[in-house]
């Protein structure tokens, strides 16, 4: 975040956004670049404990009710012992919609214990958003960010590559957790506007996957009935992937009636 400051700035400007979210911005809280936001009228909230992980929302039509981390995230410890919370999700009321900020962890490889920890992680912020919904029908919720899974063989470029290396993001324990929260009534809203295949949101810096178009769709907006009955238009821009200094991610927007 730090070092892409300015961009994020033009960014901000250039496509008139009204709420960012932001994920792994590698830096603490005191050195997260609070300027940026509200020297253009932003109020903005940040969760970081170091150089790792990291989330935001940033928003110029109001913040209420921030929340670090949802109610039971599952803490991560090599090998099970001293386990900590990381920062990884970060939640606020931004003109009456419940927007959350996240960043799923990356499985790392099949068999990685980090796997298990994604898995349950997953898990417990889907039992809550069911419950959100269960609660008030009426709720307009945003779950937003990375969520490190691609849902569809279409969402990477090549799903026999990934097959045949054992990646992660395309497991059907991966996909089967990411269908939950379809199944429990959120909708990918972005998806109907962008469709693949060989539409994406990351491409890695290594092996030239930009230019040679070797992506994965791994960035999402899932949201409520509601706030989904509200989205007239949805687009990933990936100009914002091109230039130096560029995030290996290119930012998903979401305009609402």
């Amino acid at each position: 975040m730090r070092a892409r400051a300015d961009r994020v700035e033009e960014f901000l400007e250039r496509q008139d956004i009204d709420v960012l979210t932001i994920q792994e911005t590698k830096c603490k809280d005191e050195n997260f670049p609070w300027e940026v936001f509200e020297n253009n009228g932003y109020d903005v909230a940040h969760f970081g404990f170091n150089q790792w992980n990291g989330v935001a929302i940033a928003s110029r039509v109001g913040m209420k009710d921030v929340e670090r981390t949802f109610p039971n995230q599952p803490p991560f410890g090599k090998g099970g012992k001293n386990p900590v919370q990381e920062a990884r999700a970060i939640g606020a009321t931004c003109d009456g919609v419940r927007i959350w900020s996240l960043y799923v962890p990356n499985g790392r490889t099949r068999e990685d214990e980090h796997m298990v920890y994604k898995l349950a992680w997953l898990r417990q912020l889907r039992e809550h958003a069911s419950a959100w919904l269960q609660e008030n029908p009426q709720a307009q919720i945003a779950l937003t960010g990375d969520w490190n899974i691609a849902p569809k063989d279409d969402d990477v470029w090549d799903i026999d590559f990934f097959e045949r290396h054992q990646m992660t993001h395309v497991t059907e324990p991966e996909r089967a957790a990411f269908q939950e929260f379809l199944d429990a009534g959120y909708a990918d809203v972005v998806r109907p506007h962008a469709p693949g295949p060989g539409v994406y949101t990351y491409w890695d810096y290594t092996q030239l996957r930009f230019p040679k178009k070797e992506g994965m769709r791994i960035d999402f907006v899932l949201a409520s009935p509601k706030l989904a009955e509200r989205v007239e238009h949805a687009f990933i821009d990936r100009e914002e992937r091109k230039g130096k200094g560029a995030s290996d991610h290119a930012p998903v927007i979401v305009d609402l009636s």
